[in-house]
């Protein structure tokens, strides 16, 4: 049986910058992706996101943002 502890392990949150017209087009492409992530606003005056998504769809997440047509600033890629 999977417990919460187990989840936590699996996330993985991104803080990242875009232009402020830019958060909404992030948001519906993000969603428009399923089940890879959720992309929430932190300050809309900077353009500053979280996405959360898991380690394993992380990979296929970060290759879908460097496709889309707008400039991401991930503000920690070590993350």
């Amino acid at each position: 049986m999977l417990e919460t502890k187990d989840f936590a392990v699996a996330d993985k949150l991104i803080r990242a910058k875009v232009a402020r017209r830019d958060i909404n087009l992030l948001v519906k492409l993000v969603e428009g992706l399923g089940h890879l992530g959720v992309v929430t606003t932190l300050d809309r005056m900077e353009g500053e996101v979280l996405i959360q998504t898991t380690k394993d769809c992380w990979p296929d997440l970060a290759e879908a943002l460097q496709q889309m047509p707008l400039l991401i600033e991930i503000l920690d890629p070590a993350n």
